[in-house]
């Protein structure tokens, strides 16, 4: 029977493998390095020309002999290293432009340069305002083009010299030929001394022993010895001088086993020479034999009380089996117990933040409610001032316009504050009712959620935190809105709680995307964020880093399982520690039945 796959080939691939890997990963690096450096000495080769053409370039710009800055421009691009020239006078204005046609250069702020020749490349000139359009990899050389007259230095205009990642390529290319092919070739070499040296040393070996054993006679042990060439005291030569060991005694121990035989035959001839001197002693030993029963009778007594011994185990074992029973019936009834306690526990969160919208609401009512009544008392003084001038006779038609103009002032100021008061509790009614409710209702969610944050509003006051939505106004769908206002209120508490600790000025971005069967909501917050172990166990029951001041830990689970649950959709959370919070939450737009 031979093995699916041998030891040799095993041990062969997993050798090779990670030398493939290396070879591989070795080239990468001395081609990555290769460009780097010829990239540099084609950077140093464009300063050198600086040093070459600049006082032809700068003569000719301030003679005015645009015919030769086109020829020395044309020079330069016969330069195999440069692509492409581009000069241009002290005003920023092209006077010409060489070399390739895809090098599109838009005209740039002469304030970006400086008087000193600078390195670019396409990715940088981005950043400062130089814009060069053309093939990925673009780079050159600016240096500007300054004329000494009388001492005095002129700034006359400035000249780049633009280099590619192709002319590095075509440089390095028989680098990079000869690299690959070296490799190639030592991994050829090192995959034939392998081959040569498993097959050598260990798998022609291995194939012989397994051969062998495959082929041993099992009838004649003395010839199951193992007789391997080639082992050269290697493990495999371990092997068989062990197991022609193990033969070896076991061809010992059947001689032996065939001399007691003998003996044993021998002796059977003895016995039964002996039996009749036996039958002659059979009176002798009748007493023995009596003692023996008694022995016997003695050892039956010790078997029962043995087996009553075992009868008790049994009973003990049984109870021991009753009682786990008993305590397993008791740690049912204890889960049973704790997940009544952990409903108990989401109601009364869900009330205690009912609690909290109707101690805000309470706040923002008795605000206009404050002021009605005070207009109130002020018509009251007036009334009771025009009615004693009028039973005095002393009522004046100034005295009555001025009643009018306070008691219409007074009504306006009733009307206002009472209707924002009616609003306030119209708007706590319908979150109220929705929080302790379940059933389905038609709701515009942009009106909705700004009805949710009005009535957190005392909450977000104390910070003095913002709270953006964006959502389209005309967006409608029926979905069990308690769950909605549960959720966000949730994690509004938590972003002023937790996120806003010792932060002013907090934003919350709540951001509603309608895509076509389901609604995208994204809540963020920039407050303080949490780590990743936090947030592995943010949804967690019970799980809280403010239990010492009275956190219960079932904000994030109650708005997990509302998500899951109630909306039948999902919901995400990811934060990183002075960088915020965010959730994903993603539900159908009609909800399963």
């Amino acid at each position: 029977m031979k093995a699916k796959q041998s030891i040799s080939r095993k041990l062969l691939v997993s050798v090779l493998s990670v030398y493939f890997v290396l070879t591989f990963a070795v080239t990468c690096v001395q081609l990555i390095a290769e460009f780097s450096n010829t990239k540099s000495y084609i950077t140093k080769e464009l300063r050198t020309l600086e040093s070459t053409f600049s006082a032809s370039l700068t003569r000719a710009i301030w003679e005015l002999n645009t015919p030769q800055v086109v020829s020395i421009s044309d020079g330069l691009v016969a330069i195999p290293m440069i692509e492409g020239v581009l000069v241009r006078n002290d005003l920023g204005e092209q006077l010409t432009q060489s070399g390739n046609t895809d090098l599109n250069v838009v005209e740039v702020n002469d304030t970006l340069f400086d008087s000193e020749g600078d390195l670019i490349d396409s990715n940088s000139i981005a950043l400062t305002g130089t814009m060069i359009t053309g093939e990925n990899g673009l780079f050159g050389y600016r240096f500007p083009l300054v004329f000494e007259f009388s001492g005095r230095s002129t700034l006359v205009g400035d000249v780049t010299l633009f280099s590619s990642r192709n002319v590095v390529i075509d440089r390095i290319l028989l680098s990079v030929y000869f690299m690959v092919g070296s490799a190639f070739a030592k991994t050829t070499f090192l995959i034939a001394l392998f081959l040569m040296a498993f097959k050598k040393h260990l798998t022609t070996p291995l194939d012989d022993l397994v051969e062998q054993l495959e082929n041993l006679n099992q009838q004649d042990v003395a010839d199951m010895k193992l007789d391997v060439d080639k082992l050269s005291g290697s493990e495999l030569s371990i092997i068989q001088t062990s197991f022609n060991s193990i033969i070896s005694q076991f061809s010992e121990s059947q001689n032996k086993l065939k001399q007691t035989q003998k003996q044993l035959l021998k002796s059977n001839d003895m016995l039964d020479q002996q039996n009749l001197m036996l039958e002659q002693e059979v009176s002798k030993k009748t007493a023995n034999l009596s003692q023996a029963m008694m022995d016997l009778q003695r050892q039956k007594y010790q078997l029962e009380s043995n087996q009553n011994s075992l009868k008790q185990e049994i009973e003990t074992r049984s109870h021991t089996e009753e009682q786990l029973l008993k305590k397993t019936h008791e740690l049912e009834n204890t889960i049973e117990t704790l997940q009544m306690a952990h409903s108990k526990l989401v109601e009364s969160e869900k009330f205690a933040a009912l609690g909290g919208l109707v101690a805000g609401i309470t706040h923002d009512v008795n605000t206009p409610i404050g002021v009605s009544v005070t207009a109130t008392s002020v018509l009251n003084e007036r009334l009771k001032e025009i009615d004693h001038k009028l039973e005095n006779q002393t009522l004046s038609a100034n005295d009555m316009k001025a009643f009018l103009a306070e008691s219409k002032q007074s009504a306006e100021l009733l009307t206002n504050n009472l209707q924002r008061a009616s609003e306030l509790i119209a708007s706590f009614k319908q979150i109220a009712v929705d929080q302790t409710s379940e059933a389905d209702r038609l709701i515009n969610i942009n009106a909705y959620l700004n009805e949710i944050v009005a009535s957190l509003k005392p909450e977000l006051k104390k910070g003095l935190h913002t709270v953006n939505i964006d959502c389209p106004l005309n967006l409608e769908i029926s979905i069990p809105a308690g769950a909605l206002s549960q959720i966000f209120t949730n994690f509004i508490i938590n972003s002023v709680i937790h996120g806003f600790d010792g932060i002013k000025n907090g934003i919350i971005d709540i951001t509603v995307t309608d895509n076509v069967d389901q609604i995208d909501i994204i809540y963020h917050d920039n407050g303080q964020g949490i780590s990743k172990d936090q947030i592995s166990q943010l949804f967690d029951p019970f799980y809280t880093t403010k239990r010492n001041v009275g956190g219960s830990g079932l904000g994030t689970n109650i708005a997990y399982n509302l998500v899951k649950q109630t909306l039948h959709g999902e919901i995400t959370a990811h934060s990183e520690p002075e960088k915020g919070l965010t959730y994903n939450i993603r539900f159908p737009k009609v909800i399963p039945s």
